[in-house]
C-alpha cells in the first residue's frame, strides 16, 4: 500500500538525548534502548470516516518519537497497518450503500492527504489487511497446529490458554476486560468459546460479506492477529515499542502480543507500549459512534495553516486527555504567529541553549508543553530585545522543524 510522501527533516547540530517514555506495562518512564534501528509498530486506522483529532493526536505523538529517534542518530523501521476490512467498514458501507472496499480506498486516500498537510513522518511500510490475508491465514494456522486455537462453529478463536502471561500490558482485571471487549470489538458473549475472552482469530465467511479462500477455507482475519503477523513478519520477534491511542491498550494491544508471544515463543513482544491519550469535545471522548468529530480536512478547508493544528495538539502532554476547544486552536495560531516574526528576524539571542533545553525536554518522555514554553521564551527575546547571534534565527527555523514538525 502507498504510503504518503516524507517532509525534509533538518539535520541538526549534535545529537539527540536517549530517549525515555511511559510504558504501559509497567506504569514507569523508562529508558527506550533502540539498537542501531529503532523498530516501531504503530496501529493504523479502519477507514471508514475521515481523520479526526483524536487520530492526529495520536499519530502525532509517534512523530515526536520518530523524530526523536533520527535526532538520536537511529535508523527508524516504522510499520503502520490499514485494517482496510473489518465489521466497522463494513456496517458504515451498509448504511451509505456503498461498496466497502470504494469507501476505504476514499478514506485511506484522505488519510494520506490530512498525514501529509500534518507533516507526520511516514512509516517504512505502510500496510493493509487486504493485502496480507495469506500471511495471517498461516499465522492462524501455526496457532491451529499448536492447539492454541480451536473452532466454534466454522469460527476459529485463540486460547488465552495459550498465552500464560495475559494481561501484563494491560493490567486491568477480568470484570475490566470483560466489559472493554464487549465495547471494543470483543465478543464474550459467544457461545461455545472456552473463555469468553478468547478473541476471533478467523472469521468464516458469511453471505454478503468479503472473504478470500485459504487453507482454512474461505474468510478474513480477525483484527488482533492482524497486527501480530503484520508486525512480526516485518520488524522481527521483539520490537521497540508499539503503540496507538490509549483504546488499544485492550484488548487490542493486549490480544495482539499474546498471539505474537505464542507464534514467536518470545516475551515480550514489545519493549514498550506506548498509548497517546484521548481528545475530548464538550467533555466527551471524540468518536465516530458520538458523531462529534473535528476533522483535520475540514480545519484544513477552512484555511486553518496545518502547523498551528500541531501547535494546538502540542500543547497538552500526548499521555493526558485532552479538550479542543476554539481557544485552544486560537491560541496556537497566536503562538505560530509569534515564532514566526521572531525567526524572520535577521538575528537573535543565542539558540544552542534552547536546542539542548528542547532535547531534554522531549527525551522526557515529550514534554511538549515545557518544550514550547522554552520556544516562547527565546521568540519573546528575540522580538522584544533582539540578539546579536546571526546564525539563531536559522537554527531555532530547524530545531522546531526537526524535533517539533512545526514549518516556521
Amino acid at each position: 500500500m502507498q504510503s504518503w510522501p516524507r517532509p525534509n527533516v533538518p539535520r541538526l547540530p549534535g545529537t539527540g538525548q536517549p530517549l525515555r517514555l511511559h510504558d504501559t506495562a509497567t506504569g514507569e518512564i523508562r529508558p527506550t534502548a533502540p539498537g542501531a534501528t529503532a523498530r516501531m509498530y504503530v496501529c493504523g486506522i479502519t477507514p471508514y470516516d475521515a481523520t479526526h483529532l483524536g487520530h492526529a493526536a495520536t499519530y502525532l505523538a509517534f512523530d515526536l518519537i520518530h523524530r526523536l529517534w533520527l535526532d538520536a542518530g537511529h535508523d527508524v523501521h516504522y510499520v503502520q497497518n490499514v485494517t482496510d476490512v473489518d465489521d466497522p467498514l463494513l456496517e458504515r458501507a451498509a448504511q451509505t450503500g456503498e461498496e466497502w472496499s470504494v469507501l476505504a480506498a476514499r478514506e485511506i486516500e484522505l488519510f494520506r492527504t490530512d498525514m501529509t498537510a500534518l507533516r507526520i513522518l511516514p512509516p517504512r511500510e505502510y500496510v493493509g489487511a487486504v493485502e496480507t490475508v495469506g500471511e495471517v491465514a498461516d499465522g492462524v494456522s501455526r496457532l491451529l497446529a499448536s492447539g492454541a486455537a480451536y473452532l466454534v462453529d466454522d469460527d476459529l478463536y485463540f486460547s488465552l490458554e495459550a498465552a500464560p502471561r495475559f494481561g501484563y500490558q494491560s493490567g486491568l482485571d477480568t470484570a475490566s476486560m470483560l466489559t472493554l471487549a464487549a465495547q471494543r470489538g470483543g465478543d464474550p458473549e459467544r457461545a461455545g468459546k472456552k473463555d469468553p475472552l478468547d478473541p476471533l482469530l478467523w472469521r468464516a465467511a458469511r453471505p454478503g460479506e468479503p472473504a478470500w479462500d485459504s487453507e482454512l477455507g474461505p474468510g478474513r482475519p480477525g483484527w488482533h492477529i492482524e497486527c501480530a503477523v503484520i508486525a512480526l513478519n516485518r520488524l522481527g520477534d521483539v520490537i521497540d515499542l508499539q503503540g496507538g491511542g490509549a483504546d488499544l491498550a485492550f484488548p487490542h494491544h493486549e490480544m495482539s502480543a499474546a498471539h505474537a508471544e505464542c507464534l514467536t515463543g518470545t516475551w515480550p513482544f514489545a519493549r514498550h507500549y506506548v498509548h497517546a491519550g484521548m481528545v475530548c469535545l464538550d467533555g466527551e471522548k471524540m468518536s465516530k459512534s458520538r458523531g462529534n468529530l473535528v476533522l483535520v480536512s475540514r480545519l484544513r478547508e477552512s484555511g486553518v495553516d496545518p502547523a498551528a493544528i500541531r501547535l494546538a495538539l502540542l500543547a497538552e502532554h500526548y499521555r493526558a486527555d485532552r479538550s479542543w476547544t476554539s481557544e485552544r486552536l486560537a491560541q496556537a495560531q497566536d503562538r505560530l504567529t509569534r515564532w514566526r516574526a521572531a525567526v524572520d528576524r535577521p538575528a537573535g539571542p543565542g539558540a544552542a541553549p534552547l536546542l539542548a533545553e528542547v532535547r531534554a525536554l522531549l527525551a522526557d518522555d515529550l514534554a511538549t508543553p515545557a518544550a514550547l514554553a522554552a520556544v516562547d521564551r527565546w521568540a519573546a527575546e528575540a522580538t522584544t530585545y533582539g540578539g546579536s547571534a546571526a546564525a539563531a534565527p536559522g537554527l531555532v527555523r530547524e530545531l522546531v522543524d526537526a524535533l517539533l514538525g512545526v514549518a516556521l
